[in-house]
C-alpha cells in the first residue's frame, strides 16, 4: 500500500498534538485537526488547542528539517494547520461540516505535494474519514422544519429514537435545534435523492490512504496528566474563558447561552454549571470535572479498540512518557512504510 497521509490518534492528555506537529515539520507536512471543539473560535483553554505547540523554535526546526530555513520567521517555524478556529458558537458545526472541510483541506495538501498529518481524538471525526462515511449534503425542507419546531423537546427526542435505527451516541440529542437537524438528516438519508447524490460525491472524493499511528500511556499516568493539566487550565483562566464566552462571545459582540456552552461537554459544561451556581465550589468543580475527563479518556480508548475490531490497523507507539521518544518511534515507523 502506498500511503498519502498520517493519522495520529489517542486519548486526551497524552501528547498527540506535540507528536503530530513535529512529524509535520519533519516531513514538510501540515496538520489537519480532528477535534470537535477546536473548530470553534474562543474555545482555547478548554479545548486544548495548544497553539504554542505549532510554534517550533528555529534551532529545533532546522534540526528536524533543514529545508525549513526559508520558512522561519521571528525565530520560529509555524507549522500550518487546518480546521482550527473555523467557526463560532452561533453555528452548530456538524459531522457533515467536518467531513466536507476535511476533504477540502486534504485535497489542498495533496495538490501542493504536502503531507496531511491528521491529529485528534474525536472518535466520530476520525472514523468518518477512515471508514469513508457518506455525509451527503442536503438542504432541510423548511415546511418540515417548521412543523418540528412546534413540538416539544421530549416529543422530538422520541421521534429521533423511533426513526433512527442506531444512534451513534446520546450527544446527538443536544438542544432542540440539534435534534431537529438530526431528524431531517436521517429522513434525507433514507430518500431516493440521497442515493443519486451519494454516488456523485464518493466519485469526486480524493482517496485517503492512511498510516494510522496511535499513542497512549499507562492508565494511571494518563489520569495524573489529566489532573495536572486541569489544574493548569483552571490557573490559566478556564473559568474566565467560559464566562467571557457567555457574556461577550469569541468576537466580543454576542455571548453564548449557558445551554449552548453546556452542549459542548466536559470543561465547558462543568464550568458553565459552576458559574450558574449548580456546582457549589471551585473545589467541587475540579473534583467532578477531573473525574469526567478521566471517564472520557476511557471511552476514547474503547472507541479506538472498536476501530481496530472494524478493520483499522492502528500502529501503537511504545507507552513511554517522553514525547520525544514517541515522536522518534513514529518517525521511524513512517520511514519504514512510506
Amino acid at each position: 500500500m502506498s500511503y498519502n497521509c498520517v493519522f495520529v490518534l489517542g486519548p486526551t492528555a497524552v501528547g498527540k498534538t506535540a507528536i503530530g506537529v513535529r512529524l509535520a515539520a519533519c516531513l514538510n507536512g501540515e496538520v489537519i485537526s480532528a477535534d470537535s471543539r477546536q473548530v470553534y473560535k474562543g474555545l482555547d483553554i478548554g479545548s486544548g488547542k495548544d497553539l504554542e505547540d505549532f510554534k517550533i523554535p528555529s534551532s529545533y526546526a532546522l534540526e528536524l528539517n533543514p529545508s525549513l530555513k526559508e520558512k522561519i520567521k521571528d525565530g520560529f517555524y509555524n507549522v500550518p494547520y487546518h480546521l482550527i478556529d473555523v467557526t463560532d458558537l452561533s453555528y452548530e458545526y456538524s459531522l457533515y461540516d467536518f467531513v466536507s472541510d476535511f476533504y477540502k483541506a486534504f485535497s489542498d495538501c495533496l495538490e501542493r505535494n504536502v503531507l496531511p498529518v491528521i491529529v485528534g481524538g474525536t472518535g466520530m471525526y476520525l472514523d468518518s474519514i477512515l471508514h469513508n462515511y457518506d455525509m451527503i449534503p442536503f438542504t432541510p425542507d423548511k415546511n418540515e422544519e417548521e412543523k418540528l419546531q412546534e413540538l416539544s423537546y421530549e416529543e422530538l427526542k422520541q421521534i429521533l429514537i423511533k426513526e433512527k435505527e442506531k444512534l451513534h451516541n446520546t450527544s446527538e440529542f443536544g438542544d432542540k435545534d440539534r435534534i431537529i437537524k438530526a431528524i431531517l438528516l436521517n429522513r434525507f438519508n433514507n430518500s431516493p435523492e440521497y442515493k443519486i447524490l451519494r454516488k456523485k460525491v464518493l466519485q469526486e472524493r480524493p482517496e485517503v490512504k492512511p498510516l494510522v499511528i496511535g499513542t497512549t500511556l499507562e492508565r494511571n499516568l494518563v489520569r495524573k496528566r489529566i489532573t495536572d493539566r486541569l489544574k493548569l487550565r483552571l490557573d490559566n483562566g478556564l473559568i474566565e474563558e467560559v464566562k467571557n464566552l457567555h457574556e461577550k462571545g469569541a468576537d466580543g459582540k454576542e455571548g453564548a447561552s449557558w445551554e449552548r456552552l453546556e452542549s459542548l461537554g466536559l470543561e465547558y459544561r462543568f464550568v458553565s454549571e459552576y458559574l450558574e451556581g449548580k456546582i457549589e465550589s471551585k473545589e467541587k468543580l475540579f473534583e467532578l470535572l477531573n473525574l469526567a475527563i478521566g471517564q472520557f479518556a476511557k471511552r476514547q480508548e474503547t472507541w479506538f479498540r472498536g476501530m481496530e475490531k472494524k478493520g483499522i490497523k492502528i500502529n501503537w507507539l511504545p507507552e513511554e512518557m517522553p514525547v520525544d521518544t514517541r515522536f522518534k518511534a513514529a518517525l521511524n515507523l513512517i520511514k519504514e512504510n512510506f
